[in-house]
């Protein structure tokens, strides 16, 4: 499966943000999914995932209480990200796993997209 992020953009401090991922095939009920992200001169770390009916959900700590994952019946997960601080500042990749279990670790994925720029300012 292919997938595509977009959506990001520029953020003042304490707004919201809503980035997508669209996959090219039917992904709901068929792949886990998740969200990554890489900040500058960093590592790339897990955010948040969902399971494929999308029923079972992770958060990262950083994260919790302020991003929400979500998926439609079809082919496409979003992120709704609110109350952004500068250090979400980020490329953030999709990543997909065809099964249901969801995952928090990098490495249980095998499908990636191209990623997309948030960058928030003070």
């Amino acid at each position: 499966v292919q997938l595509q992020a977009s959506g990001g953009g520029l953020v003042q401090v304490g707004g919201s943000l809503r980035i997508s991922c669209e996959s090219s095939e039917r992904t709901s009920r068929a792949y886990a999914m998740g969200w990554f992200r890489q900040p500058p001169g960093k590592e790339r770390e897990f955010v948040a995932s969902i399971n494929c009916y999308g029923g079972d959900r992770n958060y990262a700590d950083s994260v919790k209480g302020r991003f929400t994952v979500s998926r439609d019946s079809f082919k496409t997960m979003f992120l709704q990200m609110n109350s952004l601080k500068p250090e979400d500042t980020a490329v953030y990749y999709c990543a997909a796993v065809r099964g249901c279990g969801v995952s928090v670790l990098r490495n249980a994925y095998n499908n990636w997209g191209q990623g997309t720029l948030v960058t928030v300012s003070s």
